[in-house]
């Protein structure tokens, strides 16, 4: 056999080899992924109710009532509002948070290791416990916040509230403000990573030029955490956006909270709506595609570099 026969041999057994050793992986994600993807996609376009799946098939009736339905209804619309505004500033106030937090257990102290560990205790910990901890310490009866007010708020009851003068959605901050505190953490192990692999030698010049701290930070730390910052927004990004369990433990999607997915699971257990809560969740999966390709082709080619 010739050597380029030989090679192609090899090169044929390693392909099978490949294929073999990555079967399992392709098997689990066809039935885990795909196909409840392909079957909420055939759900969306049938009038599918709980009483009538059974009689759901492949060769069904096809429409695009359901999507005319949601899109139709006077409440979806604010409840993308809120998605947008929901999953935009959780997403950032965790990423500020967690690079404060980074900066701040940085060098080394006495007790980092234990400050460090508590750190990662919100996002860790329950979400249905943490949630209980919140709506008790927000409580407008008994809750710990509200005696420090001279006027007690209804964090999570209340749509709206005036702060200065301005009036501002009490629950959807407070629900935001839980979004930041709970997940800082992720962004927090991420840019502390990326911190203890910056060369201690670039800190040091910066120091002997006489950079203030200020300038060390922007010219210094920031340029190289703009890569790392780019792949936490995008993936707190997705996170958030299909985010239901912490909005519906702490507002159930009251008072102005309501998001998509909470829209969703309403339609599905308290309407018995099959189709319209499949139809919402793949508009809720075409705004996060519209999102992600907009993001690779703007944004991921220069992730980098200092905007």
């Amino acid at each position: 056999m010739s050597p380029l026969m030989r090679t192609r041999t090899l090169r044929e057994q390693e392909g099978r080899a490949g294929l073999a050793l990555l079967s399992p992986t392709l098997v689990i994600t066809l039935v885990v992924v795909v196909l409840p993807l392909l079957w909420a996609i055939m759900l969306a376009f049938q009038d599918v109710r709980l009483i009538n799946i059974r009689q759901v098939g492949l060769f069904g009736r096809y429409t695009l009532e359901n999507f005319s339905y949601v899109m139709s209804e006077p409440g979806f619309w604010p409840a993308l509002v809120n998605t947008l505004v929901y999953t935009v500033a959780g997403t950032a106030s965790s990423i500020a948070i967690g690079l404060v937090a980074a900066l701040a257990l940085r060098d080394r102290f006495r007790g980092r290791t234990l400050v460090r560990a508590s750190v990662l205790i919100p996002y860790v910990a329950p979400v249905v416990a943490v949630a209980f901890l919140w709506e008790t310490m927000l409580n407008p009866q008994y809750g710990i916040v509200n005696t420090w007010l001279s006027e007690p708020i209804a964090f999570l009851t209340q749509a709206r509230g005036e702060f200065l003068g301005v009036e501002v959605p009490v629950a959807l901050l407070t629900v935001i403000a839980f979004e930041a505190w709970r997940y800082f953490p992720f962004a927090f192990l991420f840019i502390l990573a990326r911190l203890q692999a910056l060369p201690a030698e670039l800190d040091e010049a910066a120091v002997v030029d006489g950079a203030t701290p200020t300038q060390r930070f922007r010219y210094v730390i920031m340029p190289q955490l703009w890569r790392i910052i780019a792949l936490l927004s995008v993936l707190r990004f997705v996170f958030t956006f299909t985010k239901f369990d912490d909005v519906y433990l702490l507002t159930g999607g009251g008072a102005g909270t309501e998001v998509v997915s909470v829209r969703v699971y309403t339609f599905l257990t308290a309407r018995d709506d099959i189709g319209a809560s499949a139809a919402q969740a793949i508009v809720l999966a075409v705004f996060l595609v519209v999102f992600l390709a907009l993001y690779l082709r703007f944004f991921a080619g220069s992730t980098g570099e200092r905007p």
